[in-house]
């Protein structure tokens, strides 16, 4: 028995040892393109925007660039893959004891004062943006082998702004944020329905309003780092730094 013992223990040591090993083999090489100082806007929203352009395929820079960008679309679509949701961001929070939580939200917005979302505020990332208002955003393009970094003060949008947002969206969406005490514990899946019916039953026939706990955040960057990646683990990386006089002082970083 001991032996069936020993020989169950070395199979199952065998194969989580195995595992590892095949998530540590599991390489990409990067080689799409390079990034010059040359090719960047002066401002770092401009080149976001560039970037997030290409991305789209709204903007493609270069035949050669273009063709494999239309290329790995088309494997994509023939594996039954759908397309990256180019809007996902990761944000990161810190609580007051300076604990860091992240999770993934969507970019409803973007312009000169910099980068919006939207949330319920009493959620857990609310509650840490209300006892610290320093965050960090992550966009990630695999792609176009691209990452943008940034991190800053985070804001409330005013309410008309906050209003006129909610009002676009879909009315389930619209339901659904009143209904979900978000981040908060749930007694099962069928409690959560029940809430949104009644929700629905509230409001059947009516203009649904934007709940007060509820609405848009900006984040004002400080620093925006733009990560192109590259042959050898070579990549090129370009950080945005926000000076006194409003300016951006533009450095190349090592990879």
């Amino acid at each position: 028995m001991q032996n069936e013992e020993f020989g169950i223990l070395h199979s199952a040591f065998y194969l989580l040892h195995s595992s590892f090993m095949a998530i540590a083999d599991l390489r990409r090489e990067y080689g799409l393109t390079g990034m010059r100082r040359g090719d960047l806007e002066v401002d770092p929203i401009a080149q976001f925007r560039k970037w997030f352009d290409q991305a789209s395929g709204t903007r493609a820079s270069g035949r050669v660039r273009k063709f494999f960008i239309r290329l790995y679309k088309r494997l994509l679509l023939a594996s039954g893959s759908e397309p990256l949701d180019l809007t996902a961001m990761t944000l990161a929070t810190v609580d007051q004891q300076g604990r860091p939580s992240a999770r993934v939200v969507l970019l409803k917005g973007v312009d000169q004062r910099g980068f919006i979302f939207f949330t319920n505020y009493e959620s857990r990332k609310g509650r840490e943006l209300a006892g610290n208002p320093q965050a960090a955003l992550v966009f990630y393009w695999p792609d176009q082998e691209r990452q943008v970094c940034t991190a800053g003060e985070v804001s409330q949008l005013l309410p008309a702004e906050s209003d006129a947002y909610f009002r676009s969206r879909p009315r389930g969406s619209r339901l659904a944020a009143w209904a979900s005490e978000q981040s908060t514990t749930v007694k099962d899946r069928a409690a959560l329905e029940e809430k949104w019916k009644h929700v629905e039953a509230r409001y059947a026939g009516q203009e649904i309003p934007r709940p007060p706990f509820w609405g848009g955040y900006l984040m004002s960057p400080a620093r925006i780092e733009f990560w192109q990646g590259r042959p050898n683990r070579l990549h090129d990386r370009f950080r945005y730094t926000r000076q006194p006089d409003k300016t951006w002082l533009i450095e190349r970083l090592s990879p």
